[in-house]
């Protein structure tokens, strides 16, 4: 164990300043710099990658696991076993010579235990369902300082609320998850510009709805949206337009794929079509997230349905002329994501059928304005809203409402209360002690 400055994440909209910073190596530093701050009353909180931070760190004991990024593989019980500082870049690149895959997310540079305690939405999650799900056991240290190995035969309590609840119960230190037999897959992206006739924001989103609705559940889709910067460093099709993209994920053949994206061909012509068949490690390639760290605000809303007047609101509201740049992604549900998992978890709403997620740079935005236009947004699909993402909150950690059910999160907190009754792992995400 060595202490370090602040380490430099991902998102760099938000200051870091914890009285204490500990770098990892294995979960016996865990559990000292936990003993340590439990000792002296100080929060702790956990940083592997810094993509999913909630907000500003100030104090406290700040437990960095980026070292711990081991991967080892069994193939033949179709496992991996990650650290706590993992990114899914290791795990996707360590099981692909055995023809597996995790259900990682979109960016292939974010911590892998992270983003699964979160539930973690992947790129296959309408086939296989969420990361969470598929979680074999976990090694975690709780506020007393205990290491502890939890799986549904020990530990089921926690078992049961790390999968799908966060961080807020303490500092997991290593992951044991089923992989899924997917060495290519189908998938890329259509992009249109959203100002052209016929292929404007709303009608491509329309279009792009009637098209989820008849799809198997092997295929996983987004659509996305996006006012470029008129800058030199995009390619000349992108750049200083309003794009919108339909993303597409299917794990069945080349030729089937074809045949299944026709419908979002037809819709007009495409500025850019990636759609291609591809190993499973060119995945990443299907949404291009931005591969360098930078400021941004990020939101999201969980959706019983949505309809294309919907649709049409929320991206006249984030498009062009939106007070700032606004990067909107509308996931389509269902399939996996809707059934129970084989061990019952946190993941709650699972009867959604979409997800609209909202990211804003903050390079010269305050975070009060964009949160006034996320609200505005929120309002405007409010009959449908069961709550929100907890892995796509970024900057709003003083805000938890709608994380999780009612249900949920009573049990979340009952549970906050027995293993962190001082509230060491508090704030955040997280679920308070009274279950507020």
């Amino acid at each position: 164990m060595t202490t370090a400055p602040a380490p430099a994440g991902f998102q760099t909209g938000f200051t870091v300043r914890p009285d204490l910073v500990v770098e990892a190596a294995h979960a016996d530093d865990v559990r000292t710099a936990v003993a340590h701050a439990a000792a002296r009353g100080l929060r702790v909180h956990v940083h592997a990658t810094g993509h999913g931070l909630p907000g500003a760190v100030q104090g406290g004991v700040l437990i960095s696991t980026r070292r711990m990024d081991s991967v080892v593989i069994d193939p033949v019980r179709r496992t991996a076993r990650i650290g706590a500082g993992t990114t899914w870049a290791r795990v996707i690149e360590a099981a692909a010579p055995h023809g597996l895959a995790p259900l990682n997310g979109s960016s292939p540079s974010v911590g892998a235990v992270s983003y699964t305690l979160g539930g973690g939405l992947g790129v296959l999650a309408r086939e296989f369902g969420y990361a969470a799900d598929r979680v074999r056991a976990l090694d975690v240290v709780t506020a007393d300082g205990v290491p502890r190995h939890v799986s549904p035969d020990s530990e089921p309590e926690l078992f049961w609320a790390l999968r799908g609840g966060g961080h807020r119960l303490g500092v997991v230190t290593g992951m044991e998850i089923g992989l899924v037999g997917a060495g290519r897959l189908y998938g890329g992206s259509v992009a249109f510009d959203g100002e052209a006739a016929g292929t404007s924001a709303a009608e491509v989103a329309g279009r792009y709805l009637e098209w989820a609705g008849t799809l198997p559940d092997t295929v996983t889709s987004s659509l996305a949206a996006l006012q470029y910067p008129d800058s030199p460093r995009l390619p000349e099709p992108l750049r200083g337009r309003y794009v919108v993209s339909v993303r597409v994920a299917y794990t069945g053949s080349a030729a089937e794929g074809e045949r299944l994206v026709a419908p979002l061909r037809a819709i007009g012509p495409a500025l850019a079509d990636s759609l291609r068949e591809m190993p499973y490690t060119d995945s990443h390639t299907i949404h291009s997230d931005p591969p360098f760290p930078h400021a941004y605000y990020g939101d999201s809303v969980v959706l019983g349905d949505l309809d294309g007047g919907s649709a049409a609101r929320v991206l006249e509201l984030t498009g062009p002329k939106a007070p700032m740049m606004t990067v909107v992604q509308i996931n389509h549900l269902g399939g996996a994501l809707a059934a129970p998992p084989a061990v019952d978890n946190a993941v709650p709403y699972r009867e959604a059928g979409f997800l609209v997620r909202l990211l804003s740079p903050l390079d010269g935005t305050d975070v009060a304005s964009v949160r006034a236009l996320y609200a505005e947004v929120a309002e405007g699909l409010a009959p449908a809203v069961l709550g929100r993402s907890l892995n796509f909150s970024f900057g709003g950690g003083d805000r938890t409402e709608g994380f999780h059910d009612a249900r949920t999160r009573r049990r979340l907190a009952g549970l906050v209360s027995r293993h962190d009754p001082a509230s060491l792992f508090g704030g955040s995400y997280g679920v308070s002690p009274g279950g507020r």
